[in-house]
């Protein structure tokens, strides 16, 4: 397995010894979002007013085509930022007809969709119909079942569940109950996007998409995206003033939007994300690394770590964890999912060791990046051993 540590000498001399597992969850950033990063400052510096044309011109549009390759989308302009995923979710909800909505989702969702959605549901302006996730085997049909069975408003879901990483693969028929005066269908992908293979060509003019570039895109904060199918939430209510950016000069009247994806954009934010997604694409292009081949190395540590686990050279305490396989067949996710009551002290035990992973509830996750090498399964399984027993 060749060594790609050289790509992330900034990281990995920062913490000497640390032993870092948390990919899935602050993916350590390569040297090449530095440049990047240090690229937006001189840009600033150097174009000062002017540096809104180079974004608007030159770093939206690349970032644009980086994310349309990678997802397989038919036209890069369909793609809006925001410094996060929530504001754009925001968007989204804020464009729905008024009245309540009757949104459909599942109990796996990331803490920022659940917490918004129960806070709506508090204040009655959305109802929430929950799949539950388990058993993982029938989860895909059964929210499939609850769609035939009343179509919402709003449907809702992760494309891989952020907690156990199961994968939703019913994107196809999911698609077909989207209408623009009907159900619209948002994904997350932020356990998907650049962790696995994604070819969603075939829905792109039906569903929304959302992601970002702080996990495995390697680009840190600030570079949430969404894929906003034309004709869908045409004019979100929760809008800023770039969602308009071309009309900045003339005489202010009607409330415009873009046409294409920039009718999500929000207002003035800070774009280095955006230059560090750039940036590392830029290196992944060079190194040829796509997205198939960092996930074919995840999966290699990934088996490698499930192996050491329920051998035993992980420790007899992580032995004594269920570890979760969802998903049968196909792309896995790029961390294992450990179920145990002790997970989150666990997490804070090798925390103290310097060994990085984290915990949701009764899950510790450990998850996989391109900065690893076959040695550091090892290396962690030493580590957890003497942390744990």
């Amino acid at each position: 397995m060749k060594s790609y540590k050289h790509l992330f000498s900034r990281a990995l001399a920062a913490s000497p010894g640390r032993i870092h597992f948390a990919a899935h969850s602050h993916h350590l950033w390569p040297d090449a979002s530095y440049e990047g990063h240090m690229q937006a400052w001189e840009d600033a510096a150097t174009l000062a007013d002017r540096k809104w044309d180079k974004i608007f011109g030159e770093v939206i549009p690349r970032a644009q085509a980086n994310v349309a390759a990678d997802l397989r989308l038919p036209d890069p302009r369909t793609i809006g930022f925001a410094p996060n995923t929530h504001e754009l979710l925001m968007r989204i909800f804020s464009a729905r007809k008024p009245g309540k909505l009757d949104v459909l989702t599942t109990d796996g969702e990331f803490h920022s969709f659940r917490r918004q959605a129960q806070r709506w549901e508090e204040e009655g302006w959305i109802s929430r119909r929950v799949v539950p996730c388990e058993p993982f085997e029938t989860f895909g049909e059964r929210f499939l079942a609850a769609m035939r069975e009343k179509q919402p408003d709003i449907a809702f879901l992760s494309h891989v569940m952020f907690r156990s990483g199961l994968r939703f693969d019913g994107a196809e028929e999911l698609a077909s109950y989207a209408s623009p005066d009907g159900t619209w269908i948002a994904l997350d992908l932020y356990h998907s996007f650049m962790a696995m293979p994604c070819d969603f060509s075939a829905v792109a003019d039906r569903l929304f998409l959302l992601g970002g570039g702080y996990k495995y895109a390697m680009a840190g904060e600030g570079a949430g995206f969404i894929h906003a199918p034309p004709g869908y939430a045409e004019r979100p209510s929760f809008t800023g003033w770039f969602a308009d950016f071309g009309a900045m000069e003339k005489k202010q009247g009607e409330v415009a939007y873009s046409e294409d994806g920039g009718r999500f954009l929000g207002a003035t934010y800070d774009s280095t994300g955006l230059y560090r997604f750039n940036a590392v694409q830029a290196m992944l292009m060079e190194q040829a690394l796509d997205t198939a081949a960092i996930s074919a190395r995840a999966a290699t540590l990934r088996a490698m770590m499930d192996d050491a686990i329920a051998s035993g050279e992980a420790g007899a305490t992580l032995r004594t964890a269920e570890v979760l396989h969802p998903n049968a067949t196909g792309h896995q996710p790029r961390f294992l999912s450990l179920r145990h009551p002790n997970a989150t002290a666990w997490k804070s035990s090798l925390m103290s060791a310097n060994v990085i992973t984290d915990a949701r509830d009764d899950i510790l996750r450990i998850g996989f990046g391109l900065y690893q090498d076959q040695a550091d399964v090892p290396a962690f399984c030493d580590a957890a051993k003497k942390a744990l027993g």
